[in-house]
């Protein structure tokens, strides 16, 4: 299949698009690799999807463009015709949306209403997009589903990507275009942003500095592995999205609708303490962390924990990966990466 992925030099990115140059697929990327952090771990996957694509039966073809530019869309689909787009560009981060909201609505409300456009107007067969468990805001009731509302977000951040589902909604009712949305929980793994808990807190503890816990490390996270997310990325993917003939608009189900759209789970059905997530990291370093215990920081989701048994049930997602090996295999790479 030829691909569209949006955000390959980002972590989510950057992994999918080099996981379809490996099973054959030919990719178009597209990043404007801008310095929300260090712009030469983006240039160092790029490089790395280049070495893979030499390798690949299919082709590759990077565009560094900024897709809240319209022009970039048009001119990209005007030459190219896609089987799937898989958008995965945003603006990332919960703590830089207190601090920069306009970014967040220029990546990722502009940007996504002009993919919508495109591909409303080329017919593509399916867009996945990628959500996040943080659209689940204020909600307690665990494991977070899909079946359950999700309408109140703390913060920008969250509501921008909730906004996307509701955008998606509305182009695959009026214009049947299938749509997926994907909720990932807590991604972590080898190439991850250096603003990411995981990093930083390898980082301070090889160098032998404090690393900050906030709500005293009694967070828990369903921290998924990057391998077991793009496995969940490509399934629903592959999977084209269709109308649910169950759906009753008297009692009308989230996650599914009488247009070909849906909202997935991806996480790994097992949340881990912070506390208990920082240990992992000890013994892969082999070092004590220096532990800063602090109070829960604006906008913080006490706990997550993803039922996934829809995206289980529809395209058989199932994850493999436990977040001991995961975090050694970060380790490794964060040793190899930076010597």
């Amino acid at each position: 299949m030829r691909v569209l992925v949006t955000g390959t030099a980002g972590f989510i990115g950057f992994h999918t698009a080099k996981r379809l140059l490996e099973r054959g697929d030919s990719v178009v990327g597209i990043d404007v690799v801008n310095d929300y952090y260090d712009p030469a771990l983006k240039e160092a996957r790029l490089k790395v999807l280049a070495n893979v694509a030499a390798q690949s039966r299919g082709s590759y073809q990077f565009i560094r463009a900024d897709l809240a530019d319209r022009r970039t869309l048009d001119s990209c689909f005007a030459f190219h015709t896609f089987d799937r787009v898989i958008h995965l560009a945003a603006q990332a981060g919960v703590r830089y949306s207190l601090e920069n909201p306009r970014a967040y609505v220029d990546s990722n409300i502009v940007a996504f209403t002009h993919l919508l456009e495109a591909c409303r107007e080329a017919a593509t067969p399916h867009l996945v997009y990628a959500s996040t468990s943080s659209v689940y805001g204020g909600n307690t009731r665990m494991p977070f589903s899909e079946h359950h509302g999700a309408d109140h977000p703390l913060q920008f951040y969250a509501a921008t990507k909730r906004a996307n589902e509701l955008m998606a909604h509305s182009y695959s009712h009026l214009f049947e275009l299938p749509t997926t949305g994907l909720r990932f929980f807590t991604v972590y793994g080898p190439w991850g942003r250096p603003d990411m808990a995981l990093f930083l807190f390898t980082r301070n503890i090889i160098a032998g500095q404090p690393i900050k816990l906030f709500n005293n490390g009694a967070h828990m996270r369903d921290f998924t592995y990057i391998d077991d997310i793009v496995d969940g990325v490509l399934l629903a993917s592959d999977d084209i999205a269709c109308p649910d003939p169950q759906w009753n608009s008297d009692d009308p189900d989230p996650a599914t609708s009488n247009a070909p759209f849906r909202i997935f789970n991806i996480g790994n059905n097992a949340p881990v303490s912070l506390a208990d997530y920082v240990e992992a990291i000890e013994i892969a370093v082999g070092k004590k962390a220096i532990r800063e215990l602090l109070p829960m920081q604006p906008g913080d989701v006490p706990n997550t924990f993803a039922d996934i048994s829809l995206i289980a049930s529809r395209v058989g997602y199932q994850p493999r990966v436990p977040v001991a090996e995961g975090v050694t295999r970060f380790v490794q790479w964060y040793r190899d990466y930076f010597g």
